[in-house]
């Protein structure tokens, strides 16, 4: 795992120098603290440059990068792990490749020999590089099949940068910052900036799936694979789909017990110490026992955990350590988010909103101290229907079949006036959300459900002169357009299809990706492996949906390593109590950040609508944490990467801030 970055131009007036990109190359040294390599050639009016921060995983003594072939033509720079390595570099050999390493770094310079930007399909694992082809003077960017590794570009006139992280691209003098009204609208909408768009102007990130070759001043962007469950997958993926529905349930257990444990295994490959995060879930306390089976050792478990209960799960993480024999970490952490904020407000580089990140990013930390490596869980629930909100859309597809009278009762504007909870997960304040979106389409429904600031909210705190900016641009219409995209039939399927390219890679991958990298630490899923994802797509979902338990197919494959009272719990999400923290320590920031005259007169929002949100919190009337931390979220954002008359390569400290 490393960060990367670099810059290709076709005129010398456009090059970046090697201090520049000496500059660039540090500015990730979180993400890669061991290494640090560098390649920089002008050539008549072309040149490149290519930066590498390494953090040493596999074949420690001698995978420095850049790393070239045997002739010097092909250059790589990469982040990530290619779990199939060996196998890879078995077939190579066996075509004539003399391999000088033993990382697995080396392969994707001989599978690009033989293969060029169709290399790609040979590769099993998270990744993003990027290739310098001397001989055809081209770069062929690469970005995984799920989007676990993030890849950042910037086109300009002659030039192509690349980064890792936004961060390393802005240190080039002369790069605007000019915040995108669209990327500001997704981001109210969805709480991050989703795949292509970027907060900044002129910046674009690679889809997952997809590849970019810059040459001759032109980038030609392609898609090489679309999950099983969106129109248009490959045959592969459609021979999968052919191939599971003419499996019974017992053999289609057998068939995910055999992919899966094949999946941990290759994740398990590393020269470094390795452990899992232990959250006492279904995900991750059986990627723990399928690991454990795997090693001849008790594998380092980690989990943390606060003193207020509703957001403590240590107890489940226990039950899992000692069912399963690991040996077991744990720290109580208390968070404090007026250190935390500007920190992580830093390294996600982006307005992000989703508050798990501050107890990810511990969690990272913790779990740092002690081992390198740790497999997680990350994308069971989208795989596999875990979220509660999936049967609420199987819910909402049932009632959309009720006879009209039944159906005018359930849908009746008068469950406006029903009275709730403030509390964002109460059972009352989930059922008034239910009954009061009843009468919209079920893909309207579901939007209004996931979004933060659905489409009357934005309407009604946008400053006129911002809702002109937008000329008509409507957040939702990106998810609809997904949803368009999807091949199954039935609406809950095509809702966790839509999550798998949506809230999966731009929200949760994300976080753990920053979290993680903030501490040098490699976090790998198995599930992600795209052949556990490829069948689990393809089961019909009542082997996943059953009753009120999602991950049926799981419960039952793998109860043999599941404690009982973990297969019948409810999931428990992974946050930090914003709402108390708004009312007490959080206040003043709120009124000294939010409601400065500097925020105000951003003219993004109408003061006096923002005003209103803060005293209906703070007075107790509404619970709107969820929109707070999502507009100081931003104003950090627009003070750090906007107002600053540089964008810092060092992590900040609050009092600079704020």
């Amino acid at each position: 795992m490393c960060g990367i970055c670099g810059a290709i131009w076709s005129n010398e007036s456009r090059s970046i120098s090697e201090e520049h990109l000496l500059q660039m190359t540090d500015t990730l040294s979180h993400r890669g603290p061991d290494a640090r390599g560098l390649h920089w050639e002008q050539n008549s009016n072309l040149g490149v440059g290519l930066g590498h921060r390494r953090l040493s995983i596999i074949d420690l003594a001698t995978g420095q990068q850049p790393m070239w072939n045997e002739d010097h033509s092909v250059c790589v720079v990469f982040n990530g792990e290619i779990y199939n390595y060996r196998e890879l570099q078995k077939e190579l050999r066996t075509k004539g490749h003399q391999f000088r390493t033993d990382s697995d770094t080396e392969v994707l310079v001989h599978l690009y020999e033989d293969y060029g930007r169709e290399m790609v399909h040979h590769l099993r694992g998270m990744f993003a590089f990027a290739i310098w082809d001397r001989n055809h003077s081209s770069l062929l960017l690469a970005r995984d099949r799920f989007g676990q590794k993030p890849l950042i570009y910037r086109q300009d006139e002659n030039r192509l940068l690349f980064a890792s992280e936004m961060k390393a691209i802005l240190q080039i003098p002369g790069i605007p910052r000019e915040v995108d009204p669209v990327a500001l609208d997704l981001f109210l909408t969805w709480q991050y900036v989703p795949a292509p768009w970027s907060m900044l102007k002129g910046f674009q990130k690679i889809l997952p799936g997809h590849t970019a070759v810059w040459q001759e001043n032109r980038l030609d962007i392609q898609q090489y694979w679309t999950p099983t469950s969106i129109r248009g997958s490959d045959s592969a993926n459609e021979q999968t789909r052919r191939d599971t529905r003419n499996l019974s349930y017992a053999q289609t257990q057998e068939k995910l017990k055999e992919t899966l444990t094949e999946a941990v295994r290759l994740r398990l490959r590393s020269d470094v110490p390795l452990g899992a995060f232990l959250s006492g879930g279904i995900d991750s306390t059986l990627i723990t026992g399928l690991m454990q089976r795997e090693l001849d050792r008790p594998v380092e478990t980690f989990s943390i955990g606060f003193d207020i209960a509703h957001f403590d799960e240590r107890s489940f993480a226990r039950m899992a350590a000692k069912s399963l024999g690991t040996n077991h970490h744990e720290k109580i952490v208390s968070p404090s988010a007026v250190d935390s904020l500007p920190e992580l407000v830093w390294h996600y580089e982006e307005p992000y909103a989703d508050s798990s990140a501050i107890p990810t990013m511990a969690l990272c930390e913790f779990t740092r101290e002690a081992v390198k490596v740790a497999l997680t869980g990350d994308g069971g629930d989208e795989l596999f229907i875990g979220y509660d909100r999936y049967r609420a859309a199987g819910l909402g597809d049932r009632i959309d079949r009720l006879p009209g009278p039944l159906r005018s009762i359930l849908k009746s504007s008068l469950w406006q006036k029903m009275p709730a909870s403030l509390k964002q997960k109460s059972f009352s304040r989930r059922l008034k959300r239910f009954l009061t979106t009843a009468g919209l389409s079920p893909e309207q429904r579901y939007m209004t459900w996931i979004s933060y600031f659905d489409a009357a909210r934005r309407k009604d705190i946008y400053s006129s002169g911002f809702r002109e900016k937008l000329t008509g641009f409507q957040s939702e219409d990106w998810m609809s357009d997904l949803y368009e995209l999807t091949a199954q039939n039935d609406f809950v399927s095509r809702t966790a299809a839509v999550d798998q390219i949506s809230y999966l890679p731009n929200d949760i991958l994300t976080k753990v990706d920053i979290a993680s990298m903030a501490y040098g630490l490699e976090c790998r899923s198995p599930f992600l492996d795209h052949q556990v994802a490829d069948l689990a797509t393809s089961m019909p979902l009542n082997y996943k949906l059953k009753g009120r338990y999602g991950k049926q197919i799981l419960r039952d494959t793998f109860a043999d390593l599941i404690p009982e009272p973990i297969l019948q719990r409810s999931k428990m999400g992974f946050g930090v109590p914003v709402d108390h923290w708004f009312r007490n320590e959080l206040k003043p920031l709120l009124h000294d950040v939010l409601l400065s005259e500097r925020a105000m007169s951003r003219g993004y929002f109408e003061p006096a609508k923002i005003q209103r949100l803060v005293e209906e919190h703070t007075t107790g009337l509404c619970d709107h944490s969820k929109h707070l931390w999502a507009m100081l979220v931003l104003e950090v954002w627009c003070r750090m990467f906007i107002d600053a008359s540089e964008v810092s390569t060092k992590r900040p400290l609050s009092d600079g801030v704020f």
